[in-house]
């Protein structure tokens, strides 16, 4: 990773209270979805898999 670039950088987002969000791990490729109700409450935080299972992952340049 080069030094001063984010780990995490968000791709997408959706909503103000019903919140969604595509989270893409710099390093790996690997994409997270973060979805929240209301972001008071509380928020979970999953891998997005495709069709086969396997982790969705972005190519890194």
């Amino acid at each position: 990773m080069a030094k001063g670039k984010d780990r995490f950088v968000e791709v997408y987002s959706q909503g103000i209270m019903n919140v969604a969000k595509i989270i893409v791990d710099t390093e790996t490729g690997v994409n997270y979805l973060l979805a929240s109700h209301d972001l008071r409450v509380g928020t979970g935080l999953t891998v997005m898999m495709d069709q086969d299972g396997k982790p969705v992952v972005t190519p890194i340049k």
